[in-house]
């Protein structure tokens, strides 16, 4: 299954020209796509964690190869001089090496402020596995032009991916122990190991209890006074903390695509977590897995091909709703409406495809073997629909 990666030969092309940096979750794989899988595409290679004290030596001696090759930074934004060394490091030698840099989604926040290194570098967001990355299918998209769906069926592998979420480790073990195991410890190590040095979070364990609380919020308008309430911290409070969470990949949020000739709500955001198999109920664990899907297609095109491609979904202040909305530089490419067995397409797919002229409208089934047009509607099993994607 780690043989490649879905990024590895966008990163590859992109390293002749410029340095690279993979951010994304906590255990995405980040290190073994750079280690392992990208390291294998040049002729010498050399790796350097930042949490081993030798190589933090060679770092801040300026101590590297003679030979030309690939250079790969792992943790190296934790050192306060990390983008004053990179730059000059690529300024200086950027004929001689290739600059890969990975690291814990902290490297999100601290590439943001004061970025010295602007137009230096491209930068990833590494996605857990999807349907796609795991049978190994490469697509070539166009836009708004129709998906590649493949013509076969993938229920068995599907399902796994349901269940284990796409995250190396327990994707590839397979094992109830192992997820079981793998959900107790995630959050604990995320707050132990990352979010303790983003600042000065007074109430630690009240933050950590939203953390508890989001898996049950998930596939859900996200009420933050509600939440509020239920911990009794104020607004603010809340709002930050889901944004730092957020900041390290822990959960996204999809917000409404606004319209006028739909009435469309502005504000009210949805939440769905980035590792799907935390989420207990069966509805909402199959909407996350499809939302998880859509944004790695939606943030994989705009990085590689640099679309200005937004994943929302649709309301109207009358409640009309679909649960996902795919635009290019503002114009329609599809909406998805994600079900568990209803094949009868949803009234809202028909509504919103009338009146914001969407090319093509998909409702997608938990259930297998099903690829139908109704009046326009494609409705169709998600263990098909997502070959199409990333």
């Amino acid at each position: 299954m780690e043989k490649n990666r879905y990024l590895t030969s966008n990163i590859v092309d992109d390293l002749n020209e410029k340095m690279v940096f993979i951010g994304g979750a906590r255990q995405v794989g980040k290190t073994t796509l750079a280690k392992n899988i990208i390291s294998k595409k040049f002729k010498a290679s050399n790796y350097y964690n930042w949490d081993f004290p030798p190589d933090r030596r060679k770092i801040t001696k300026f101590e590297f190869p003679g030979e030309s090759g690939l250079l790969i930074f792992d943790e190296i934004h934790k050192y306060k001089k990390w983008k004053t060394t990179i730059k000059g490091l690529f300024d200086t030698y950027k004929d001689k090496y290739k600059i890969l840099v990975t690291g814990s989604a902290r490297m999100n926040i601290f590439r943001k402020g004061g970025d010295s290194l602007q137009g230096r570098y491209h930068y990833y967001n590494l996605h857990p596995f999807s349907l796609a990355e795991m049978l190994n299918i490469e697509n070539n998209y166009l836009p708004i032009k129709e998906l590649p769906i493949h013509s076969i069926y993938y229920p068995n592998e599907f399902e796994l991916l349901l269940k284990f979420g796409g995250f190396p480790e327990v994707l590839i073990k397979q094992n109830s122990r192992v997820l079981r195991r793998w959900h107790n410890e995630k959050l604990e190590r995320l707050f132990r190991e990352d979010i303790r040095d983003v600042g000065n979070i007074r109430d630690i364990n009240s933050m950590k209890l939203l953390g508890d609380l989001l898996p049950a919020k998930a596939a859900n308008r996200l009420s933050i006074n509600a939440i509020r309430e239920d911990l009794e911290v104020s607004h603010r409070a809340i709002t930050s903390w889901l944004s730092i969470l957020e900041h390290f990949y822990y959960h996204f949020r999809i917000y409404p695509f606004h319209f006028k000739k739909i009435r469309s709500i502005k504000k009210e955001s949805k939440l769905y977590l980035t590792d799907w198999s935390e989420v207990e109920n069966e509805g909402a664990r199959f909407e996350n897995l499809i939302a998880s899907h859509l944004l790695k297609f939606v943030e994989y095109i705009k990085q590689t091909e640099g679309y200005k491609i937004n994943l929302n979904y649709l309301r109207t202040v009358d409640k009309k709703e679909v649960d996902f909305f795919v635009s290019i530089n503002n114009k329609p490419w599809f909406a998805v409406e994600a079900k568990l067995n209803d094949t009868v397409p949803s009234p809202n797919l028909f509504y919103f495809k009338e009146r914001l002229n969407i090319p093509f409208t998909f409702q997608v089934i938990k259930k297998s073997d099903t690829d139908v047009m109704k009046n326009d509607i494609r409705v169709i099993s998600a263990d098909k629909f997502l070959t199409g994607l990333v």
